[in-house]
């Protein structure tokens, strides 16, 4: 039988594409079969020979018949526009995809681009002028607002980044973090500057370098302290929560409360004005129309003030407060903006005095003043004291808060000025943002919703503490990070985390808003 030059018979073409099948090693047809095709279709026309079957495996004819009716491989057109045989990593994908299939699987899945080979999207600038007492700051704080949701997931370079060192994962009731958290809202104090930086300083450069230099940052010798003081921050994020739990541990062991009955709720902590109101809140057919006559409200910014504690309360909480950042147990910083303070849950205070706060009283009362934020689910929370005082922290950058509803109550001592200010919503950003200047009042708290734009002008004399409460619904954050205004790309985190759950695996998504029910 004549056969042509470098051809094969179709038998033996037909075993050799079987031990491919079969996970054997590629032959040469497999990068050369557009000649081979050729050449096989000339032989069968004239071969009368056939493969015995008693001369193939079993397995291999099997394999044989999943070959049949073979798809024809697309074709490319090589240079001169005469048509050429596919290339060698085509072929390659096609002797993949074939192998799963003759296993029974499905075919894999199409990987994702990289995070790296996108091209990220320009954030918008939220600038103002503030209030005028802010003369003692060198710049006018603006934050850059992070961009419009993406279609896709997020994912940082170099993949998912857990939050360093957290131990085993939880289970399907715990709480998580967002991957946001080591690349978005990084502050630059310097500058009064948030940025977004995933590892690239070029695009750092080009997301911010005009915003930084109408600031002041115009050399490269000052571009790059920026970079070295960001990376210093998503390092700072990336050990946070195993630096938190060493902290937690050395102060359980060695340190000594002053005053060790306000690490347990009690009602006698409380201002009686803020029990009626949590008592009316809780009554049936409370409304917000009821509400506003027991609480302050404060312009149309949804801005609430009531009494909260007691004197006697405020002063043994800031004498605790005080004997603690005396002492020589290890210390860490309340947030990104703030250097001087206490975070609650290392000191031993979140079980018993904050997360029963948080679900006997405050939740009854953004049930019925934000119940569009999810304030009639919050679920979690983040509390800590910051302090205010001359040669240390003296005021708070325009900023808003990871939280649905705030809860900021003034503590004392004696202080002057310092007040706080309030713009616009996040997502509402105005050309010209209008401020509203709220006064703190000792033992008073303020509500507002998390996403409000707001800081605190400097403090003149004196000494002040305010006790924070983030407070979160897993209900919704779960839909859209708060943060980078994304679908969360969730991993694991300690105690609260930044609120965010897991849904158990084939878990139906209920359709039931149980804000709305609040």
């Amino acid at each position: 039988m004549e056969q042509k030059p470098g051809g094969k018979r179709p038998s033996e073409r037909r075993q050799k594409m079987s031990s491919n099948l079969l996970g054997g090693p590629p032959g040469r047809e497999a990068e050369e079969g557009g000649e081979e095709d050729a050449a096989a279709a000339a032989t069968t026309s004239s071969s009368s020979a056939t493969c015995s079957p008693a001369a193939v495996p079993a397995a291999m004819l099997r394999a044989a018949q999943l070959m049949r009716p073979a798809r024809r491989l697309p074709r490319r057109r090589a240079a001169g526009g005469r048509r050429a045989g596919p290339s060698r990593r085509r072929l390659q994908r096609w002797r993949r995809a074939w192998r799963v299939r003759g296993r029974g699987e499905s075919a894999r899945p199409r990987k994702e681009p990289e995070r790296s080979q996108q091209r990220p999207e320009r954030p918008t600038a939220f600038v103002g002028n503030v209030p005028s007492k802010m003369g003692s700051l060198a710049v006018s704080p603006t934050y850059l607002l992070p961009p419009a949701p993406r279609s896709i997931p997020f994912q940082a370079p170099g993949g998912i980044m857990e939050r360093g060192g957290m131990g085993p994962g939880r289970g399907a009731g715990g709480f998580l973090a967002c991957a946001c958290f080591f690349s978005e809202n990084l502050f630059v104090p310097r500058y009064g500057l948030h940025l977004r930086y995933w590892g690239d300083p070029e695009q750092l450069r080009r997301d911010y370098g005009p915003a930084l230099q109408e600031r002041g940052c115009k050399t490269k010798e000052e571009f790059e302290a920026v970079i070295q003081e960001v990376e210093k921050e998503v390092q700072r994020r990336k050990d946070l929560d195993r630096h938190s739990r060493e902290r937690k541990t050395i102060i359980s062991q060695n340190y000594t409360p002053k005053h060790p009955e306000v690490y347990t709720l009690q009602d006698s902590f409380l201002a009686p004005e803020f029990v009626e109101t949590v008592k009316y809140c809780t009554s049936n057919g409370a409304d917000l129309q009821g509400l506003l006559s027991h609480v302050e409200s404060i312009s149309d910014k949804r801005i609430f003030r009531l009494p909260v504690f007691t004197a006697e309360f405020c002063r043994a909480f800031i004498e605790e407060l005080e004997n603690f950042e005396q002492s020589e147990m290890p210390k860490g910083r309340p947030n990104s903006m703030n250097n001087y303070g206490v975070l609650l849950n290392e000191l031993g205070m979140d079980e018993a005095l904050i997360t029963p706060l948080r679900e006997k009283y405050l939740c009854p009362l953004s049930a019925l003043l934000y119940p569009d934020c999810g304030g009639g689910c919050l679920d979690s929370h983040k509390a800590f004291v910051v302090k205010y005082a001359l040669h240390e922290d003296l005021d708070l950058s325009s900023h808003y808060d990871n939280a649905e509803v705030t809860l900021n109550v003034s503590l004392g001592k004696a202080f002057a000025e310092g007040n706080l200010y309030f713009a616009e919503f996040r997502q509402d950003p105005k050309p010209v943002p209008r401020y509203v200047e709220v006064e703190h009042v000792p033992r008073h708290g303020l509500f507002h919703r998390g996403g409000q734009m707001h800081g605190a002008l400097p403090i003149a004399s004196g000494e002040r503490w305010n006790l924070i409460v983030w407070m979160r619904s897993s209900a919704l954050r779960n839909q859209l990070c708060p943060m980078c205004n994304r679908l969360p790309d969730l991993v694991p985190a300690e105690g609260f985390g930044d609120g965010f759950t897991g849904d158990p695996p084939g878990a139906q998504p209920e359709t039931v808003d149980l804000c709305s029910l609040a």
